[in-house]
């Protein structure tokens, strides 16, 4: 019986490529092996219905959860002081806010464009949230003066305070690997976002510049950079506070537009399609870094995203994206299919709308799809600690390994199943240290 299924709402797809071609270098850098394909997009066109007999489940064991949290765990503990935002200890970084990095690349191998949010993780007793008023476990967006507030009566209390996000956790992890010598020349990563003139500002760029991920975007004047504050109780229960501010608008303006030239992959993070003036932004950029010879790949970052903006990621994923990077739920989400359908049939399925598909599902594995076909990459061993930054992990294996010019989705899901591991092996989403034996032995 065939599967009943709406057409997904797209007016254009791209070519498909096959990974064979990944030996010839892209326009953005001479030096960087991507796919090879000429950046034009074919007649508008409709893909029919297609069959559950075309996607049936595989014997293969089902499905590695993304296991991304937008929430960072990095470094720099410290206590907070007085203040509006209770971070004056951050005017360190203010002068940075205003200037980009000296010497930086003519071109780049990855650039990301996402969210650029603080993040704010501290532990607090159930007294600290019925005295806020703050109901535990759950997650909201708050104004500027409802953070000042919380901020405050965090005041003298230990927390953590990182450049946070999914897609900075995968851009630190793929800027580490790139870093090391073993696969060829350094890779050169950067990112673009909104972030505001304030020192919260000026420490997420610098936090980023430290890990060789150089932050691109001028700040936004008068802006306030956006936060996610953390609260977790001793049951280990977490209550998120989220405050957008100018993370939530991301202008295509000529300094976006010329990085698109310069670039070898875009990488755009899902959670930017809730805000609809930044989708303009995705398109724009999307189109331009196609016309100009990039790849585009799309994070599919969240079930509920997914289901608020279903058309939206459709129409970015036909008309531009060369690559998708999902979770098994949010990979079933963008296929309409139900949660008895395995990960390799969605994997399959998007595999026909998009040249390269990675869908991980959690301890059981990961998938890689290409042209309707979908490949089984099993576990890499290890001891999990913290599954939380998996899939970003993950995904920054999938671009080393196309970075470096892997020529087969096998091993390039191998290589990303490998460097997952080293995540979920210790505390936080992002590598504690990474040397050249642990990449050599990917």
């Amino acid at each position: 019986m065939a599967l009943s299924l709406p057409s997904p709402p797209i007016t254009k797809l791209p070519p498909f490529i096959s990974l064979s071609q990944l030996s010839s270098p892209s326009p953005a850098s001479n030096s960087f092996p991507l796919f090879n394909r000429t950046p034009i997009r074919p007649p508008t066109w409709s893909l029919p219905i297609l069959s559950k007999s075309n996607f049936s489940s595989s014997s293969s064991p089902s499905s590695m959860s993304s296991g991304s949290d937008a929430s960072s765990t990095d470094d720099c503990r410290r206590d907070s002081e007085a203040g509006d935002l209770g971070v004056s200890d951050f005017d360190d970084h203010d002068t940075l806010a205003h200037q980009l990095p000296l010497n930086i690349p003519d071109t780049w191998h990855v650039l990301g464009l996402g969210q650029a949010m603080v993040d704010f993780s501290g532990m607090v007793d159930d007294e600290f949230l019925n005295r806020l008023g703050l109901e535990k476990g759950t997650r909201k967006v708050v104004n500027h003066e409802e953070r000042g507030r919380v901020l405050r009566a965090l005041d003298g209390c230990s927390y953590k305070a990182a450049a946070g996000g999914s897609l900075s956790n995968t851009l630190v992890a793929l800027a580490r690997l790139g870093a090391q010598p073993i696969g060829g020349p350094s890779l050169n990563v950067a990112m673009a976002g909104s972030v505001g003139s304030d020192p919260l500002g000026g420490f997420y760029r610098s936090k980023l510049q430290r890990a060789n991920v150089n932050f691109l975007s001028a700040p936004v004047k008068d802006g306030t950079t956006g936060t996610v504050i953390v609260l977790t109780t001793p049951d280990a229960q977490r209550t998120m506070l989220a405050y957008q501010g100018t993370s939530s608008r991301v202008n295509y303006d000529s300094c976006l537009a010329s990085l698109m030239s310069k670039t070898s992959i875009l990488v755009v993070e899902g959670y930017l399609f809730e805000f609809p003036d930044t989708i303009k932004t995705i398109a724009m950029a999307c189109e331009e870094a196609r016309k100009c010879g990039a790849l585009v790949a799309i994070t599919a970052s969240d079930v509920s995203c997914i289901e608020r903006h279903y058309d939206d990621f459709w129409d970015i994923m036909g008309n531009y994206s060369d690559i998708i990077f999902a979770n098994s739920d949010e990979a079933r989400t963008l296929c309409h299919f139900s949660l008895k359908e395995s990960p390799i049939s969605a994997t399959r399925y998007l595999s026909h709308f998009v040249p390269f598909v990675s869908v991980t599902d959690g301890p059981r594995g990961s998938y890689v799809g290409v042209k309707g076909e979908s490949v089984y990459i099993p576990p890499n061993p290890c001891m999990a600690v913290d599954t939380c930054g998996a899939g970003d992990a993950y995904a920054s294996g999938i671009l080393y390994g196309l970075s470096r010019g892997v020529s087969d989705s096998r091993s390039i899901g191998t290589l990303a199943s490998k460097v997952a591991s080293v995540v979920v092996a210790q505390q936080g989403t992002r590598w504690s240290d990474v040397g050249s034996d642990q990449i050599s032995g990917f």
